[in-house]
């Protein structure tokens, strides 16, 4: 008690604004945790101590393969048994569509499609997986309001002055959040916004519009302050909105971007897509069942899921996945929504750990029929009812982002479990980790986040999972240059493997010996690594699914390749190519297994920069490895006469004209050119970036040439001469050494050492260069 007194007086005497406003704030979030805290110890009394996750059984199922998984529901790895045999009954939570899909979501969606792809292709279960999208949502709801009340006051084309005043109003009210803000990255959210609407308003404000022109500058200050200005026109008009389709067209938009954009990242689709708008009927039998059981209670025309009743009830346990996080306020209440924690709301409750099952609408939201009245589904109940309709009473896995763990899936059983009265609607619940940005927490809501868009307009689906690949799916990934410089390595090392198997199994001749050379000790021992490999490949995956492990253990093996290869050509042996290509197909399996090549070929990631060009290298290699052969044939002639126009000629093709078409053609001394169809895009990219270093590094050599004739230049000037021209000095004496500065005091101690210090080292240089001189008259 002593504690909290302390901080609410610092807090009271921080603030030298709004000071009142903020300690009436902070004393409501008191009196609210107080009462929070005893509806807790009401909830468990008998309960010593810290609260911990209660034991979890695996299911009694048949199968058993050796796979374990991280278990959120006991914090450890489990061994994975499915309920049904081979069948894996499996829900992931989708995306709350009210904005373009980032980062985040490829962290966890990419994620969850490794994992399926595993199950279903290499331990060969039968998976049925479903996932949902939230198209109802407090987001959405305030989303699609300042979306229509920004373009309808567009439409109205408002004069610069009115859009001015209008955007001075919307600061100020911003600036009120920030006063009353007590987050941290919040806050700095709104200082950024803040700069921002200043530096386009001073800047229309400025510029001098002639006759009939203001529309371009208001324009420009609008898209620039749109964020800022549809909150405050939301403020003002927002409850006027109630039509339900306005709130209908911003999650389809969304919606069909999500898709696009996990196409592009080769996520396989949902075998089963719910959305929570198609499911009201079975939202409200759900509730009406959950108050049936006794755990739901209506309210105001809301309806409430009873915590404390469930937590006191026998074979029940709320929040199981984070028993520690039972009470805490902020979490609740960002699980509630922004439209839905308001005093009046908060005050419905029976206890402040309860959350909403069904909330009844305000004035500017959607709303349905329902036996209590007009409203909506709470956020939670949707998962609980969408997946409970396709899998049943009991899943096997359940998947989301490790931010949803509590409240949001530790709600989600709680109803469940309260609907179907048992304590084991989930089997095994799975959380991809947080993605940071470059070190930092990534936030849609901070308006810090990168879309998956702007993420693939930088680097291919391919590096951005091999990226996820070589991390943990469970643990947090930092996106940074870092990260994907070792995917991109990953790729070239892999690839540059491929191409190598490739153009040895095209330049070695199979009809001597069909191409079954006899082994030596060195086939045999790069057999027993690849045997090793496809071990540790088996033993990764069984550790839940560890595909940092496997990829590390394919590295080695391709590595191991390498080193055979070369060692065979030092020593003018022809490798085994059939080893070889049963490495590289191994490899490729593995790799088109996670997701990370595309297309039906055997060997290799495919050809060319789209998928209709997936079949262009059994079409055109024939040609290229006649024209890479004869063009060596061409240079082995030109070297022997020392024929330089005919050497540039043939450089030319392989770095103009061939990149051009999306061929990359590679010397090598003593060994057949290599030859590989990569893109014309990718090449293009690539020579660009070789350009550019290659002109970094001449400025950089012209900046040092610059600085080495500028000190070959100060070596010429005497000691005398050295500060006359300095401003700083006003008096100098017989050795142009100086007395006064500019002002006309005399130099401190300190300035003369200083200065001395200078004109000793000018004078050491000076004689130097006059020695050098005289030597050169000599």
């Amino acid at each position: 008690m002593v504690l909290l007194k302390q901080i609410s007086c610092q807090l009271f005497v921080k603030k030298s604004g709004p000071s009142l406003i903020y300690f009436q704030q902070f004393r409501a979030k008191r009196i609210r945790g107080r009462q929070h805290m005893a509806s807790i110890d009401n909830a468990d009394k008998t309960a010593p101590g810290r609260r911990v996750q209660p034991s979890w059984q695996p299911p009694e199922g048949s199968v058993n393969v050796g796979l374990q998984v991280y278990n959120s529901l006991t914090r450890k790895k489990e061994p994975f048994i499915p309920q049904n045999g081979r069948n894996v009954l499996w829900y992931s939570c989708g995306p709350t569509v009210y904005d373009d899909s980032h980062m985040g979501h490829a962290r966890s969606y990419i994620s969850f499609d490794i994992l399926r792809r595993v199950l279903k292709d290499y331990f060969n279960f039968n998976v049925l997986y479903v996932m949902n999208i939230t198209d109802i949502d407090d987001k959405i709801i305030k989303r699609a309001r300042q979306r229509y009340l920004m373009e309808e006051y567009l439409k109205r084309k408002e004069p610069l002055s009115k859009a001015l005043k209008d955007t001075d109003d919307a600061l100020v009210a911003l600036k009120k959040k920030l006063d009353n803000e007590l987050d941290s990255d919040k806050r700095d959210m709104y200082q950024r916004l803040i700069g921002k609407v200043n530096a386009a308003t001073e800047l229309a404000a400025s510029t001098k519009v002639e006759q009939g022109g203001g529309d371009s500058v208001r324009q420009i200050l609008l898209e620039s302050v749109a964020d800022v200005l549809s909150d405050w026109l939301d403020k003002q008009l927002g409850s006027q909105i109630t039509e339900n389709s306005i709130f209908a067209e911003l999650p389809k938009l969304y919606e069909k971007k999500f898709h696009e954009d996990m196409d592009a990242l080769n996520v396989l689709p949902p075998d089963v897509l719910t959305r929570v708008s198609e499911y009201i009927p079975e939202v409200l039998e759900y509730v009406q069942k959950i108050i049936e059981q006794g755990f739901g209670y209506e309210s105001n025309g809301s309806v409430y899921f009873d915590t404390v009743r469930f937590s006191q009830s026998s074979g029940h346990y709320y929040a199981k996945l984070v028993p520690e996080a039972y009470g805490d306020a902020k979490a609740l209440e960002e699980g509630e929504g922004d439209l839905s924690v308001s005093e009046d709301r908060l005050s419905e409750k029976r206890n402040t750990t309860d959350f909403a099952l069904w909330k009844s609408s305000k004035p500017g939201e959607p709303s349905w029929n329902s036996p209590w009245g007009k409203g909506r589904p709470g956020w939670h109940i949707e998962c609980s009812v969408m997946a409970s309709s396709i899998v049943g009473e009991s899943l096997d896995i359940h998947t989301g982002g490790v931010d949803l763990k509590f409240p949001h899936h530790d709600n989600e059983l709680a109803q469940a479990e309260a609907y179907y009265d048992n304590d084991h609607w989930v089997r095994y619940f799975l959380h991809s980790g947080h993605l940071t940005i470059s070190g930092c927490k990534m936030s849609k809501s901070l308006k810090n986040f990168i879309t998956i868009k702007e993420a693939l307009s930088k680097h291919t689906a391919r590096q951005l999972r091999l990226m996820f690949l070589l991390h943990s799916w469970k643990d947090t990934l930092d996106y940074s240059e870092d990260t994907m410089k070792a995917a991109i390595s990953y790729e070239k090392t892999v690839d540059a493997f491929f191409w190598r198997v490739k153009n040895l199994l095209r330049s070695t001749d199979t009809k001597i010996d069909h191409g079954f050379a006899k082994w030596l000790d060195e086939e045999k021992q790069l057999y027993s690594k690849f045997q090793e490999c496809e071990k540790q490949v088996h033993e990764s995956l069984c550790d839940s699914v560890d595909t940092k492990g496997a990829l590390d253990a394919l590295r080695d093996i391709v590595s191991a390749s390498n080193i055979y290869i070369e060692g065979k050509l030092k020593s003018n042996e022809i490798p085994s190519v059939g080893l070889l290509k049963n490495i590289a197909v191994y490899v490729t399996h593995i790799l088109k297994m996670f997701g990370a090549v595309e297309g039906e070929q055997e060997l290799g990631f495919p050809a060319g920069e789209d998928s209709g060009t997936r079949n262009v290298e059994d079409m055109v290699m024939p040609y290229l490895t006649v024209l890479a052969n004869f063009r060596d044939e061409v240079r082995i002639e030109a070297r022997r006469r020392k024929d330089v126009s005919t050497l540039e000629l043939c450089d030319r093709l392989r770095d103009d004209v061939l990149p051009d078409l999306g061929v990359q053609l590679e010397d090598h001394e003593g060994t057949a050119p290599s030859i590989k169809i990569v893109g014309r895009e990718k090449l293009m990219k690539e020579r660009e970036a070789k350009l550019k270093q290659q002109e970094a590094e001449r400025q950089k050599s012209a900046e040092k040439a610059r600085e080495n004739e500028l000190k070959e230049e100060g070596k010429k000037i005497p000691p005398s001469e050295m500060f006359r021209k300095d401003e700083r000095f006003s008096q100098f004496d017989e050795k142009g050494f100086p007395t006064l500065d500019a002002s006309g005091q005399e130099l401190s101690k300190s300035q003369v050492k200083k200065l001395m210090k200078l004109y000793d080292a000018q004078l050491k240089k000076y004689n130097d260069y006059l020695k050098t001189v005289q030597n050169a008259s000599k």
